[in-house]
């Protein structure tokens, strides 16, 4: 019982540090460019896909991703220009209607390009396999890779936002846009990187889950749903709230699923538990954000007037 919680914890880590990286950019979009982006979660999908793409294409995966960053990047960019950047001063409702309109867009315009059929990605070959460790416990190198690769960026974005110029910037962005506009900073360039970072970002997740999960159309939707928890839980704008928000809402679902109807069957019938518990365990996240408002309705990790 030990190993399963063990193993099932670093499943939730992991899951959390996913949920992190699609996160992190929208909740720098929002808390630097007062932007409801729902079309955040297609990029994580473009991600997968271009992974995808380019892997089958070098026949590498680590030249996959890394191919699959830039475009990303570029493909994040183009729909700022194009679309975005005529919604920064428009309502929420009008951001959340043009985004996702935005979704459908892109979700048709991916199965035209890749078909409706769901895509794989071999795992690398180095990363396969798993190592030992601790007595009989043994994980997936791959999923160790994912964890070090999220904390590593997890750093970067720190280092990024609260010791380097262009985080400066952010920062005074997200406090005041005009002042800062005002003083010769060209602020629609700087919403560009800050929306080019975060599709980046995503599209980052969505390419190191490739080798874990299938690749298909709508596989963006699902987690755009549970990375809103994410923001709404550790306080939008911050960093900080989004990664420590992440990890528990990862362990949350997790561990909840797997537990949820073991601790069931101890109060009812073990048919009814498996039923109640794969009913109940998706609902513990919702149940989790509605218990964090009540006691903080501004989240975690608040920020007033900026991004941390």
């Amino acid at each position: 019982m030990l190993n399963l919680f063990l193993l099932q914890s670093l499943n939730g880590i992991q899951f959390g540090i996913l949920l992190f990286l699609v996160a992190a950019g929208l909740t720098l979009i929002f808390g630097v460019m007062d932007l409801i982006n729902l079309a955040h979660g297609v990029l994580y999908m473009i991600g997968a896909y271009l992974t995808a793409t380019f892997t089958a294409a070098t026949g590498s995966f680590f030249s996959g991703i890394m191919l699959a960053l830039p475009a990303t990047l570029a493909i994040g960019i183009a729909l700022e220009f194009l679309v975005f950047r005529r919604l920064y001063d428009r309502s929420h409702l009008d951001q959340v209607l043009a985004t996702f309109g935005l979704i459908l867009i892109l979700n048709e315009t991916v199965k035209i390009v890749w078909g409706s059929a769901p895509l794989s990605v071999p795992m690398p070959e180095v990363l396969s396999g798993s190592i030992q460790l601790m007595g009989n416990l043994r994980y997936p190198v791959f999923r160790i890779v994912i964890i070090a690769s999220g904390l590593l960026t997890a750093l970067g974005l720190y280092f990024m936002v609260n010791h380097t110029r262009i985080g400066m910037l952010l920062r005074a962005g997200a406090s005041n846009g005009d002042m800062v506009s005002a003083l010769g900073v060209n602020i629609k360039k700087l919403f560009m990187i800050v929306f080019g970072i975060g599709a980046m970002l995503a599209g980052f997740a969505g390419g190191m889950i490739a080798p874990i999960l299938s690749v298909d159309p709508g596989m963006g939707d699902s987690i755009l749903i549970l990375t809103f928890v994410v923001i709404v839980i550790g306080g939008v704008g911050s960093i900080r709230g989004a990664f420590v928000a992440a990890i528990i809402v990862g362990l949350v679902d997790t561990l909840g699923r797997v537990f949820g109807p073991m601790l069931l069957r101890n109060l009812m019938d073990p048919a009814a538990a498996s039923q109640m518990g794969r009913t109940f365990a998706p609902m513990l996240v919702y149940i989790l954000m509605a218990a964090v408002l009540c006691i903080r309705p501004t989240g975690l990790f608040p920020v007033r007037g900026g991004t941390r």
